[in-house]
C-alpha cells in the first residue's frame, strides 16, 4: 500500500468538495438554521390575533369592557377586536377562520351589572388550535377577573357575647364569562394531520422536482427531449404537471389513511373530498414549481440531497403546522407569509377540522395557484437560458 496514492484520492475528493460552494454552505448552514428556526417557532407568546366583538348593550358597563379590550390590544397585544353588528355573522366568520373567537355582550348586560343580577359575557372560541385557544381564553378570563376586582375582607362593627360581628362590604357584581367551544375536542393527532399531508406533498416535490430532475439532466435526457419537436416550454410544463400529479396522489393517499387513523368525522363526504383534491392539487403544483425553480440552474446531483433538510426546516416549521403563527417573532412571520406550506396547512385544517367548505379555502387556493403561475414562468425563463 502506497500512502501517496491514498493522499491523492483524499486531495481529489477535497477538491471536488470545495468546487461545490452550495454543498459546503448547506452542510454548515443547516444546523444553524435548525437552531434558529426551531428555537423561535415554539413557545412564543400569542400576539395580534383577531377576535370579533358583538356589543349589543352599548351601555356604560360595556364601555368598561371595551376599554379593557383596548388595553390588551395596546399592551400585551394578545388579540385585537373587530366590531360586528350581528352575532350570526361573527360566528360565521369564526367558523371560516377569519376570526379566532367572538366576545358577545348581551343587550341587558349594563342593567344586570347595575342590579347585581348575574351579568354575563359569552366567549365563543375556535378550539381547533389548543395552543391559541388556551392563551386567548386565559387573557379574557384575566380581564374579567380584573373587572370583578379582588375579594374584599369583611369589616368589623361592634361586638357581642360571641365576639366581633362582621359587616359585609357592598357587593361587587361578579361578571360570569361563559365559554362556548364551537367544535368537539380536537386530539393532537388530528391537529398534526394537515402538516403530515403537506410534508408528503413536499417530499414528492423534492424527489420529482429536485433529485430526479438533476439526475435526468446529468444523463442528458433533457437534451434528448429537445432534439424532438417538443418545445422547451412544453417540456417544463410536462415535467411540472407530472410531478404535481404524483404529489397529488401521495397527498390524497396520506389524507385518506391519516384521516382514518386520526378519526376524522365524515371523511368520505363527496363534497369535502372534492375540496381536498382542489387544495392538494394546488399545493402540489405550487411545491413542484418551487422545487423546479430552485433546481433549474443546478447541475451537481449532491445539491438537492444536501439542501433537503434546510428547505424542510425553513418551510415546514414556520407554516403553523405544529405551533400557531401568532406565536412567532416578526421575522419568522414574514417567512410564513411567502411559504406555500402556510396556505396548504391552513386550508387543510379548515377542511379536516372544521369542514368549512369552499368559504374557508378559496383564499389559500388562489394564493397557491398565483404562486404556481409566477414560479412556472420563472422556471421556463431560466430553463431556456440553461439549455
Amino acid at each position: 500500500m502506497k500512502l501517496y496514492r491514498t493522499l491523492a484520492i483524499i486531495e481529489r475528493d477535497m477538491r471536488k468538495f470545495f468546487r461545490s460552494p452550495t454543498l459546503m454552505v448547506a452542510t454548515m448552514v443547516f444546523p444553524l438554521m435548525q437552531l434558529i428556526v426551531l428555537g423561535y417557532a415554539f413557545g412564543g407568546k400569542i400576539r395580534g390575533v383577531e377576535v370579533a366583538l358583538v356589543d349589543q348593550d352599548g351601555g356604560s358597563e360595556s364601555r368598561v369592557i371595551r376599554q379593557r379590550l383596548e388595553a390588551i390590544a395596546s399592551g400585551p397585544q394578545t388579540f385585537r377586536t373587530l366590531d360586528y353588528n350581528s352575532l350570526p355573522d361573527a360566528v360565521s366568520d369564526l367558523r371560516t377562520g377569519f376570526v379566532r373567537a367572538v366576545i358577545y355582550i348581551p343587550p341587558d348586560y349594563s342593567r344586570r351589572v347595575q342590579q347585581r343580577n348575574r351579568p354575563r359575557i359569552a366567549w365563543i372560541e375556535d378550539n381547533t388550535d389548543n395552543f391559541m385557544s388556551n392563551e386567548l381564553r386565559a387573557r379574557m378570563q384575566q380581564l374579567i377577573a380584573d373587572v370583578n376586582g379582588p375579594p374584599m375582607p369583611p369589616l368589623l362593627s361592634g361586638a357581642d357575647a360571641r365576639g366581633p360581628r362582621p359587616v359585609l362590604p357592598p357587593m361587587t357584581p361578579s361578571i360570569d364569562l361563559q365559554v362556548v367551544e364551537v367544535y368537539p375536542y380536537i386530539e393532537y393527532i388530528k391537529y398534526l394531520l394537515s402538516g403530515s399531508i403537506t410534508m408528503s406533498i413536499f417530499v414528492v416535490a423534492m424527489i420529482g422536482g429536485g433529485i430526479v430532475f438533476i439526475d435526468d439532466k446529468a444523463r442528458g435526457l433533457h437534451e434528448g427531449y429537445l432534439v424532438t419537436p417538443v418545445h422547451k416550454t412544453e417540456l417544463v410544463l410536462g415535467l411540472v404537471m407530472a410531478g404535481a400529479l404524483k404529489a397529488l396522489m401521495a397527498g390524497m393517499t396520506i389524507t385518506i389513511i391519516g384521516g382514518l387513523i386520526a378519526g376524522i368525522d365524515r371523511l368520505w363526504d363527496p363534497v369535502r373530498l372534492v375540496y381536498l383534491v382542489i387544495v392538494i392539487g394546488a399545493a402540489s403544483l405550487a411545491m413542484i414549481s418551487f422545487m423546479f425553480l430552485v433546481m433549474v440552474r443546478v447541475s451537481d446531483p449532491m445539491v438537492p440531497r444536501a439542501i433537503f433538510g434546510v428547505l424542510n426546516v425553513l418551510l415546514f416549521f414556520p407554516s403553523g403546522a405544529i405551533y400557531p403563527i401568532a406565536g412567532f417573532p416578526a421575522w419568522l412571520r414574514a417567512i410564513s407569509q411567502v411559504d406555500p406550506f402556510t396556505y396548504t396547512v391552513h386550508a387543510l385544517k379548515n377542511l379536516l377540522l372544521k369542514n368549512t367548505g369552499f368559504a374557508g379555502i378559496y383564499t389559500d387556493v388562489a394564493i397557491l395557484l398565483g404562486f404556481s403561475v409566477l414560479l412556472i414562468t420563472a422556471c421556463i425563463a431560466l430553463f431556456k437560458r440553461q439549455i
